[in-house]
Formats: structure tokens, C-alpha cells, sequence
């Protein structure tokens, strides 16, 4: 679908500017992807609240009636550089809402004004903060692009604190390889309308912002499709079929199940990077938060 409200049209709007505007500044992008969330319609009948936890700001989700004891941790996207929890909040509303439980969606810090590993420590100091309410067998964890890349180094610094772990991961399109070595980056690069084509998003250039001098791309922390997942939850990935990240996702599965950790992948023919913030506006980010629900709902006893 290719209305004023898809997700394609919206890559295809924001990178045009860009184009005819070279070189933006990093508040000239930012202002860009504020709108990311146009994209996405109000799910209805959900509350927000800005609150903290654990020393960071976060923005509650709470849809009528969704269990007051589950809860899932959201990591929006956005390149570590830009994104928000505004940007973000309908999305992952409207998979709370699906799934019948409140989220909660840190405000960690953008690089490059704050390198790594500043996101990572806010991201676990909100999880420490909620395993002091809530159950661990009660939270889930999910993140789209960055922040599904993110909701897996989670767990792997969890489990480096001796940190229980939650009872599932929802990562989509996940950013879990900063090496960039997955075949799709190149064969999926004339279908990719973010990072594709003659578009002037740079992964490698958001790599260089992230990372400071001595922390490799590879360093399993930073890119967790070459870390050792034993003992993880229990995943649930998904991913656009026409995204250049796709690999991400596919051999993060593969690595999943060669660690023993439960992996299903669901890719979606044709569509882009993060394609779910279409939610309420196209057939197919509708139907795949439908079935992420369902899988976390099995997984939180619901």
C-alpha cells in the first residue's frame, strides 16, 4: 500500500527532502522522523502517562482493561540517532492493546550526543526498575530496527548482572549486525526505500555515531547476533521482506535455535523495515501484530 499514510510513502517523502536539502543537520533529520509516527493511527482507548523509572524517563501504555500485572518493555527505533517515545507510543499501543497488557517505553539517550553503552545502561536500568513490581515470568521485552537489536543485548546484560530474564522477546526488524554482513544489505538494497537505492541514510554512518573508539561493531553487546543466546526467552522475530536488514532477522533466528532458545521467524513478502508502524492503516501491520500478540499472550499466561 502506497497512501499518504503508509510507511512507504513516508521513506520515500523523508528521504526526498533529504535529497534536495543536502547535507541535514542532525535536528534537521531528527525533525523529520518526529512525523515517523504520522504514519500510525490512535489504537483508541488507551491512556499515557510520563513517569520514571530507575532514573529514566518513560511513557506509560495502558489500554482498558489490560492486565495490571503484565507488562511490556517497548525500545522504540531509530537509529540510536532519532526516534522517540512519541514517535513510537501508537505502535506499541496498539500491540499492548492486542496482547492485553500495559507497556512501557524508555526515553533513552540519542547518540551521538551520548555514545554507547549509555542506551544499554537505560534500557537495563528501566528493567531493573520493573523487576522490582512486576514478575519475571509476568514482562515482556520487544524493540523494532535499533531497539530490536537492543531488546536482545537486554537480556545479554541481564544475564551479566545475574538479572532474571523476562518471559519473551518480540524483536522487529531487528538491527542485530553492525558489521553489516547479512547478504540481504546487498541483494535487498534496490527494494529498501530507508536505507536503499540513492536514499542518503548511511548505516555505516550510524554505526560511527554509536560506537566509540574501541568498541568493535562486533562486539557481541553491541551487534547480539554473534553472542552466545543460551539461556535467552523465547523469541519471536519479525521482519519486512524487502528490507536490507532482513538478514538480521533470519540469522538471528538461525542463532537462536543453535543456542536452544525457542526462535520463530514471521517475514512478511515485500514489505519494508519496521513496517508495523502502519498499524491501523494497512491490512499488513495489522495482521503481524495480530500474531505477535497472540505469541506473547501464550508466553505471559494470558
Amino acid at each position: 500500500m502506497d497512501d499518504i499514510y503508509s510507511l512507504n510513502s513516508f521513506y520515500r517523502r523523508s528521504n526526498g527532502l533529504a535529497l534536495a536539502q543536502p547535507p541535514l543537520t542532525i535536528e534537521q533529520r531528527r525533525a523529520i522522523d518526529s512525523h515517523w509516527g504520522d504514519v500510525t493511527a490512535e489504537p483508541g482507548g488507551v491512556d499515557y502517562a510520563e513517569r520514571e523509572l530507575g532514573g529514566v524517563p518513560v511513557l506509560w501504555a495502558e489500554p482498558a482493561g489490560a492486565a495490571r500485572d503484565r507488562v511490556l518493555l517497548c525500545i522504540h527505533g531509530g537509529g540510536y540517532v532519532g526516534g522517540s517515545v512519541y514517535t513510537h507510543r501508537k505502535l506499541y499501543a496498539h500491540l499492548a492493546k492486542a496482547a492485553g497488557v500495559r507497556a512501557v517505553l524508555p526515553a533513552y539517550s540519542h547518540t551521538p550526543e551520548r555514545q554507547y553503552p549509555t542506551q544499554l545502561d537505560e534500557v537495563t536500568a528501566v528493567y531493573r526498575a520493573l523487576l522490582e513490581d512486576v514478575r519475571p515470568e509476568h514482562l515482556a521485552v520487544t524493540g523494532d530496527s535499533a531497539g530490536g537489536g537492543l531488546c536482545v543485548s537486554l537480556m545479554l546484560r541481564a544475564r551479566l548482572d545475574g538479572l532474571p530474564l523476562a518471559a519473551a522477546l518480540v524483536p522487529i526488524s531487528p538491527w542485530t549486525d553492525m558489521t553489516q554482513s547479512g547478504a540481504s544489505v546487498v541483494t535487498n538494497h534496490p527494494t529498501d526505500l530507508l536505507f536503499g537505492g540513492d536514499t542518503p541514510m548511511d548505516i555505516g554512518g550510524l554505526v560511527g555515531m554509536l560506537l566509540p573508539a574501541g568498541v568493535r561493531p562486533d562486539d557481541p553487546l553491541v551487534s547480539p547476533l554473534f553472542a552466545d543466546l543460551s539461556g535467552l526467552p523465547p523469541m519471536y522475530i519479525q521482519a519486512g521482506g524487502g528490507e536490507m536488514l532482513l538478514d538480521d532477522a533470519v540469522r538471528l533466528e538461525e542463532a537462536a535455535r543453535k543456542h536452544g532458545v525457542p526462535a520463530e521467524l514471521d517475514v512478511t513478502p515485500g514489505e519494508q523495515h519496521t513496517f508495523q508502524m502502519s498499524a491501523g492503516r494497512t491490512a499488513d501491520a495489522d495482521a503481524a501484530i495480530a500474531r505477535a500478540a497472540r505469541w506473547l499472550r501464550s508466553k505471559l499466561g494470558l
